[in-house]
């Protein structure tokens, strides 16, 4: 179904959830933007929480996360989140409107269960929330049962569950052991709670697997009729990661057979009637995400394609980022850091990037490639580029009419590769970045 062309995914590049990504981020930026771009947030806001803790450290995780074992951490650093909320609250205009919220992490069911009743009063008591959709990512191996009371409590409708594989052998090598049944009383106790769009993740490329082994998981994750399905590459990069020097290198599949795990993975969720969206997102037709991407209503942010359209969005939490027209901000990522930061009544900024009129340019055109498959590009910019697009265009991956650049079917394995050629900013080592497929 796909065409290999393995020189042109040689090329490690950005999974583009910003422009200009985090890779590009500095010191220039700090509080006071920051609290410049929340004082001129009007209108629909987005909150973003995050929670950097797990009962248990996978070793493949990329996140900025830690262990959930002590317990006067989580007091403190909920301590510093419930300040950090009080003080953006005081900066929004009174006419911004809160109408999601998402917790990720690391895994929000890390808290104790009250922990995060109180965690969300403290955003109902400080923000307008205006029947906002709510999401959560839970760790299956610690959803307890009281969990079914706060979800159905705050009225959550999304949540992710990180599944990652089926398969026994392969949750050994990465440091996440979760029986079957575990994700299958999961799934019926979100259900029950009232989650209407559940996803599954799951991840190809890891150490030991083979063809069959994520053909048979994606064929049992059917059978639970998740509403989204992510399938994601993993990327090893334990110079980044430290945990990931875990996972032996040498059982890693190469970059061919990750090909065409892609490949077999889309042809059978698509078989079994997912939508694809974008290039790693499956949903089922009646699904906002599905719903977003048919009617050219698709974006992309921090979480991933997204229906949102919030053109701002605040990350509260140590690490998280917010994203506004003008500026990227990402708090500081050590726990002790943010805490520190926030007893002095300061914004926990730490590191950022003001997005001037061409970036804001350049990454709409990079976000219309992964979102919609296609842009349409000022002829300047486009001859820019030409010379770099040649191999793909040569290849019949993407094609160009009228200054409209298309990714053909074919094509969508490339489609980061295609959409980085847009990328400005292309003295970053490629080490800090995954495989394009």
């Amino acid at each position: 179904m796909w065409p290999y062309h393995p020189h042109l995914l040689a090329a490690p590049v950005p999974r583009y959830t910003s422009y200009p990504t985090a890779a590009e981020f500095d010191r220039e930026v700090g509080a006071d933007n920051l609290a410049e771009a929340i004082t001129a947030a009007t209108g629909d806001i987005s909150l973003y929480v995050h929670i950097p803790f797990c009962e248990k450290i996978c070793w493949y995780c990329g996140c900025n996360t830690a262990a959930a074992n002590r317990t006067q951490r989580l007091i403190s650093y909920l301590e510093g989140l419930h300040s950090e909320i009080a003080l953006v609250a005081s900066l929004l205009p009174a006419d911004a409107r809160v109408r999601r919220i998402s917790f990720g992490g690391g895994s929000p069911n890390a808290l104790a269960a009250v922990d995060f009743v109180r965690l969300f009063d403290q955003l109902a008591v400080q923000f307008s929330l205006i029947d906002p959709a709510v999401s959560i990512e839970l760790d299956p191996r610690t959803l307890t049962p009281d969990w079914s009371t706060v979800l159905s409590g705050i009225g959550a409708t999304h949540a992710s569950l990180g599944v990652q594989t089926f398969a026994p052998h392969l949750q050994e090598a990465i440091g996440r052991v979760q029986p079957l049944e575990m994700i299958e009383g999961s799934n019926r106790q979100l259900r029950d709670a009232g989650v209407t769009s559940l996803n599954f993740d799951f991840m190809y490329g890891l150490p030991g697997q083979t063809l069959a082994d994520l053909t048979e998981t994606l064929k049992l994750a059917t059978k639970f009729a998740p509403d989204r399905i992510a399938l994601f590459g993993y990327a090893h990069v334990p110079g980044l990661f430290p945990r990931q020097e875990q996972i032996n290198a040498s059982d890693l599949p190469g970059q061919e057979t990750r090909f065409h795990m892609a490949e077999a993975g889309h042809e059978l969720l698509v078989n079994a009637g997912y939508q694809p969206v974008g290039f790693d997102h499956f949903a089922l037709p009646g699904d906002p995400l599905a719903q977003a991407a048919a009617s050219g209503r698709l974006h992309r942010n921090f979480q991933g394609f997204t229906e949102d359209a919030a053109p701002n969005l605040i990350g509260l939490g140590a690490s998280a980022i917010s994203s506004f027209p003008s500026l990227l901000a990402q708090n500081e990522k050590n726990s002790g850091r943010y805490r520190m930061m926030l007893s002095q009544n300061q914004l926990p900024t730490c590191l950022g990037k003001a997005r001037c009129s061409e970036d804001r340019r350049r990454g709409a055109i990079i976000e219309d490639l992964l979102c919609h498959g296609r842009a349409r590009i000022d002829q300047p910019t486009l001859d820019s580029v030409r010379d770099q697009l040649a191999p793909f265009l040569n290849a019949g991956l993407c094609s160009i009419e009228d200054r409209l650049l298309s990714i053909e079917p074919p094509g969508l394995p490339y489609a980061r590769a295609i959409a980085s050629k847009f990328d400005a900013y292309r003295s970053h080592p490629p080490q800090r970045f995954s495989s394009a497929v």
